[in-house]
């Protein structure tokens, strides 16, 4: 989801953020029986078993003529897509589109969504956790693994030629996406199996510069990082930095739990306050749907890449419920986030190893560090397919000014830039309809490849 909280920042301020000292629904049975969650199977990669497949949540028609695969960022997983992709395709039902879940996925352990007490199952440690001191394969599971799942995914998609496949993705899922577009699949170059790529507040080129934090990809950075992983450090534990716990899925659990409550009982006090951290809990009682607002909204110090513009706390009542003043209704964050079991919003086990290669995939050229990661950047030049850049206020303009220079340096024929600064990094996702200037700009470009 997030590119890694301003690059893998240690967050700072949030707890005062969050002491309050003083103070849409989900979509009809119909609309998501024709939204199938689908297995793929995809090369070994040492993993347990079942971890050998990828899954894509497919919304849309199966009639239409294009398939739009959406890749998630850091963290983040299919459903992230969700309500973005029935926007699209209700705005142009020629299109499908089809989110992405990376085989991490596998790893996690949804099942107590299904059940009675998700609090206990999850915050009591009842759950099957991935045990890192057990997941050496997960050093192995970087960029090269994740592409080459990727293109089983555009083939896919692509029905023996049948459709046109569009192919982008969200903050560092741009970068994954753009990644592909330049890959040498055996001589034959990603680009050439897309019609168009769309680049949604991430990309390559510098394009998070604008968010003040280094891509940490120097010789020496890279040697050392890897050097962590072949030490046992398989799973990234940027989000561990948030203080909801030290695991790697430990702060994902808890988003989603939010999610779960605000979305099946919005309005009652919340079942997790009691359970947060000191430093992070509410120091009047909320509702399950405040809860989650505080977890998600800007207005609470969060850094802009993990935050949305929702609301407020209600101004007054024994139990404080939410109010929405912002364009992302935090019904629509719990409709999301909620998930249930799968496809979620939140990834629980990011290799270590796809970090490094997504940060030395910034530069975008055949460098001597990528091909010695295994990293076949060869066809940056060649790109020739039309591309969209979308740009909130998370990057501070260089998500399109790097994807002009991508198109400068390459065959690309035409590009289309947007921007709205109203937006923080995933109000795109989860935005309402009538509010989300990706939507609104988007199906547009997408109506025009030919």
């Amino acid at each position: 989801m997030s590119s890694g909280i301003s690059r893998r920042a240690v967050l700072g301020g949030i707890a005062g953020g969050v002491a309050l000292a003083s103070g849409v629904t989900a979509g009809p049975a119909a609309a998501r029986d024709r939204e199938p969650y689908v297995a793929l199977n995809v090369g070994t990669g040492g993993g347990p078993a079942g971890s050998d497949r990828v899954h894509v949540l497919k919304v849309g028609p199966d009639s239409a003529h294009t398939a739009l695969v959406l890749v998630p960022g850091m963290f983040g997983a299919a459903n992230d897509f969700r309500l973005l992709a029935r926007d699209l395709v209700a705005a142009l039902p020629g299109v499908q589109v089809w989110a992405f879940d990376r085989r991490e996925e596998n790893l996690a352990d949804r099942s107590g969504f299904t059940g009675p007490d998700p609090l206990a199952y999850y915050l009591d440690g009842r759950y099957r956790a991935q045990d890192p001191a057990a997941s050496a394969f997960a050093a192995g599971w970087g960029l090269t693994r994740t592409l080459e799942d990727l293109r089983t995914v555009v083939r896919a998609a692509a029905c023996d030629g049948r459709r046109r496949v569009v192919l982008g993705g969200h903050s560092w899922g741009a970068t994954t996406a753009m990644a592909y577009a330049a890959w040498d699949f055996d001589g034959r170059p990603g680009h050439r199996d897309l019609t168009g790529l769309v680049l949604v507040d991430g990309g390559v080129r510098g394009a998070f510069d604008g968010t003040g934090q280094d891509v940490a990809d120097s010789p020496e950075e890279i040697r050392q990082r890897l050097a962590a992983i072949d030490g046992g450090a398989v799973f990234d534990l940027t989000l561990s930095a948030v203080g909801l716990g030290d695991r790697p899925e430990s702060t994902q659990i808890w988003y989603q739990l939010a999610g779960h409550y605000a979305h099946h009982d919005p309005d009652s006090r919340s079942v997790l306050q009691p359970r947060m951290p000191d430093a992070l809990r509410p120091q009047v009682p909320v509702t399950n749907a405040a809860l989650l607002g505080i977890l998600v909204d800007a207005g609470f110090g969060w850094p802009n890449d993990i935050s949305v513009h929702s609301g407020t706390l209600a101004d007054s009542g024994e139990t404080r419920g939410w109010t929405d003043t912002g364009i992302t209704p935090i019904a629509r964050v719990a409709e999301a986030y909620a998930g249930g079991p799968a496809p979620a919003v939140w990834e629980w086990y990011w290799p270590a190893r796809l970090s490094v290669d997504l940060d030395v995939t910034d530069a975008y050229a055949d460098t001597g560090l990528a091909r010695s990661l295994g990293l076949r950047l060869r066809h940056a030049a060649g790109l020739a397919v039309p591309l969209y850049a979308f740009q909130t206020s998370y990057a501070k303009g260089t998500i399109v000014s790097a994807a002009q220079r991508v198109v400068a340096g390459s065959r690309i024929p035409y590009a289309t830039y947007e921007t709205d600064n109203g937006m923080n990094h995933l109000d795109p996702l989860f935005a309402a309809t009538g509010h989300n200037t990706l939507t609104r700009t988007l199906a547009p470009f997408l109506a025009g490849l030919r």
